[in-house]
């Protein structure tokens, strides 16, 4: 029997932790949190997650700090990692900036914060199943 994937949350507010991680429990997957980016970079080194949700704007270590400490690292490199933000214009043309900067950095994609989980939940899927934002 597989395992159900592992997804890092990383945020340094308590409720998306906690909202995210009950979500994605119910989903059928296992989730683990961190505080900020030092925090998850440290856990990721330990767990080993399938994907990490990485909030931007934390203290002590940002998210893209930490994707791209995650990154540098052979023992973490190679984790899928996915921007959760509050930040970003919905429209389509800054949409792309957003997502392009998140690839540079050395995430796998953006995503705004958002209550609608079924969305999430659809983005994390393909996200684990390797297919680059804007594909289906």
């Amino acid at each position: 029997m597989n395992n159900p994937p592992l997804i890092l949350i990383v945020d340094d507010e308590e409720n998306f932790r906690e909202i995210f991680s009950v979500e994605f429990k119910k989903a059928g997957y296992q989730t683990d949190t961190a505080v900020d980016g030092e925090d998850g970079f440290e856990k990721a080194k330990k767990i080993k997650p399938d994907l990490i949700l990485m909030d931007m704007e934390m203290p002590h270590l940002n998210g893209a700090g930490a994707v791209m400490k995650l990154k540098e690292d052979p023992k973490t490199k190679g984790i899928k990692v996915m921007f959760l933000t509050n930040y970003g214009d919905p429209r389509p043309e800054m949409t792309q900036a957003d997502v392009h900067f998140s690839q540079e950095v050395g995430a796998d994609d953006y995503l705004r914060k958002t209550s609608d989980m079924s969305i999430l939940r659809e983005e994390v899927q393909r996200v684990l199943n390797h297919v680059k934002h804007g594909e289906k």
